[in-house]
């Protein structure tokens, strides 16, 4: 992931870095994926478990979804509800093929707009994020964190991420409830109890 919730060398917290103390560089402040696990197969529901952090807070959340990106993106989302107030829009989701063979890179770009609840300035824009690496499901949730840090690095959306770092949320919450998986089922959230 390329993308920074700083862009550009701005601080998050709207250039307030001397008045507050805040010496937390963009890259920092970046919402970063930290672990990911998936589930998916013909004829079950496709879920998925995320661990996410920005600066040193951490949200984990899961969620179920159709096919293995849709997953990821909803489990993302439910991680950053309290940054984001809404799910981000997807405009667009793009595989490019980089070569031939079993080997072969592949390029995932991902375009989204704020959700659709936001007003004002931050209901406006469109942000994008890319990502290439040999797995597609991993590049397509490393896109989509990219575009999301592109739209927070936005100044109209400075204070929601300072808030998500210094805020009522602490070092390590569950921002959503985890999805209910009978115990046939294989628990891709058992993955984070390592």
């Amino acid at each position: 992931m390329t993308g920074s919730l700083g862009g550009g060398g701005s601080s998050p917290s709207g250039g307030d870095q001397a008045a507050t103390g805040d010496a937390r560089s963009p890259a920092e402040d970046a919402v970063r994926l930290a672990r990911w696990t998936c589930s998916t197969g013909s004829n079950v529901q496709s879920r998925a478990a995320v661990v996410v952090q920005a600066g040193d807070h951490v949200w984990e959340a899961s969620a179920e979804g159709n096919g293995a990106v849709d997953a990821l993106y909803e489990a993302v989302d439910r991680a950053l509800a309290g940054i984001l107030s809404g799910r981000p829009r997807l405009l667009a989701y793009r595989v490019t093929s980089l070569g031939e063979g079993p080997d072969a890179e592949g390029r995932v770009d991902v375009e989204v707009a704020p959700p659709a609840g936001a007003a004002g300035p931050r209901a406006e824009g469109r942000y994008h994020g890319s990502c290439r690496g040999p797995n597609t499901i991993a590049c397509s949730v490393e896109a989509y964190l990219e575009a999301i840090n592109a739209m927070l690095a936005e100044e109209h959306w400075a204070d929601a991420a300072a808030a998500a770092r210094s805020g009522g949320r602490g070092p390590r919450d569950t921002a959503a409830p985890a999805v209910e998986i009978s115990e046939t089922d294989h628990e891709p959230t058992q993955w984070f109890e390592r």
